[in-house]
């Protein structure tokens, strides 16, 4: 299956677990061809704040993009206003949420993010500007975005976002390491990689973890999905799926051939280091590999373990207090930064996926050889299935709730505590968070 028949299914899957029943067109009256005649040309000097959490590269190619935005608007300033990490820009957002006129134009931001902004009517439904010649692009269709990628953007069905940075995880491993300790295949299931994981520790007397999972949320929310459940309040932390799950890590950290991040915070640190053969990580981390890793270091990159693959990155999203001319000049850049153009350069320098159809399609994408991803991209997504949070309510309070949880539990293990405990413990947070 094609990588945009399977975002396709992505999202009906997404959208059947949230219960609407959500169609291209954000399935709002103001989409309608008066409500597009109301946006305005920019004619006069526009600011548009851009609240964003992107770093070293990332954010070295987006002030890239925003200058050459500028230089074809001249009447639009792009100010871009770096919040620090994904943490740190959803907790500025839930703060500043209280005082609605000092958020931004624009924001980078997860869907379940701003579900009560939303609620609230912050946001702004994004279908009449799609459907404006002027500013957007006339039509849905016309946009040449991927249509899954564009439903995950919604909020209860609406259009509320347009994606911009994407990404899924894989498995990034050395393969010197993996040919020096006897490795002659790369894992493709769980059972492959504890094994491994297992031998390369031993033949290296431990001096080299075999494999670690950089986002203990993922890890939890993909391991279930791959038990047959869906992240839902349905979900048993201490049922029998579950502990198949966790069971499996901490065994695995105990005993010193799994990882987690710890005081490095990112596995590429130990990787490129080689301290580490293997890791499960998004597939942006390329960049971080790049920029830390000697000249000659080498890995590569492979499908994950398991039958499903996490699609995470964020979308834009646009403030409700911006004025109509504001609001214009955003979504110009929106639109500007989603083009086939500009999604190729930010794919070929940031390692992120394009979410315009024709970029994916592209020789020049595929040809990439800065990143390994662009070459392995198909074989990656004929092997494992799509999964994303479903946005429903308290999703991201509780995939947030996961890393704390997780990182307790994997901590007595390591330190020979009672597991046990912190699972219950795990449990009580967890249900806890389900219900706020």
């Amino acid at each position: 299956m094609n990588f945009g028949k399977k975002l396709a299914a992505l999202a009906v899957a997404g959208l059947a677990l949230v219960g609407t029943a959500a169609c291209s067109n954000g399935g709002s009256s103001s989409s309608s061809t008066s409500d597009t005649n109301k946006i305005p040309k920019v004619t006069k000097k526009t600011t548009v704040v851009f609240w964003h959490g992107m770093q070293g590269q990332q954010e070295t190619t987006l002030k890239k993009l925003a200058k050459e935005f500028e230089a074809k608007n001249s009447n639009i300033k792009i100010k871009l206003e770096q919040q620090g990490d994904y943490d740190n820009l959803q907790a500025k957002l839930t703060s500043t949420m209280q005082s609605p006129k000092n958020l931004p134009t624009i924001t980078q931001a997860y869907p379940g993010w701003l579900q009560s902004a939303a609620k609230n009517k912050m946001l702004v439904n994004l279908t009449p500007y799609i459907n404006n010649k002027e500013v957007g692009w006339g039509s849905v269709a016309a946009s040449e975005i991927k249509q899954g990628m564009l439903d995950g953007a919604q909020i209860n069905g609406t259009q509320y976002g347009i994606p911009f940075n994407k990404s899924i995880e894989v498995l990034i491993y050395n393969p010197d390491m993996l040919k020096k300790y006897g490795i002659t295949k790369v894992p493709s299931t769980n059972a492959e990689l504890k094994q491994a994981a297992q031998t390369i520790y031993q033949k290296s007397n431990h001096k080299v973890v075999g494999a670690g999972f950089d986002n203990l949320n993922n890890y939890y929310v993909l391991g279930m999905k791959n038990e047959g459940q869906n992240f839902s309040n349905k979900v048993d932390f201490t049922g029998k799926e579950s502990s198949r799950v966790l069971d499996y890590f901490v065994k695995g950290e105990k005993a010193g051939y799994f990882r987690m991040p710890g005081s490095d915070k990112y596995l590429y640190v130990p990787f490129t280091n080689q301290k580490l053969a293997m890791f499960v990580t998004s597939s942006s981390t390329e960049t971080w590999i790049k920029q830390a890793a000697k000249k000659d270091f080498k890995y590569e990159i492979a499908p994950l373990p398991g039958k499903y693959t996490m699609q995470q990155g964020t979308d834009i999203y646009m403030f409700s207090h911006a004025s109509a001319m504001e609001k214009a000049a955003a979504f110009k850049f929106m639109k500007f930064l989603s083009s086939k153009e500009n999604q190729i350069k930010w794919a070929k320098e940031t390692g992120y996926i394009p979410v315009n159809e024709d970029a994916t399609k592209s020789a020049e994408y595929k040809e990439n050889k800065e990143f390994m991803l662009p070459a392995k991209l198909e074989d990656i997504l004929s092997t494992n299935s799509l999964y994303s949070v479903p946005v429903i309510k308290n999703s991201n309070a509780v995939f947030s709730e996961l890393k704390p949880i997780m990182q307790s539990i994997l901590s007595a293990a390591q330190k020979d505590r009672n597991v046990n405990s912190a699972i219950k413990t795990g449990k009580t947070k967890f249900d806890a968070a389900w219900k706020q």
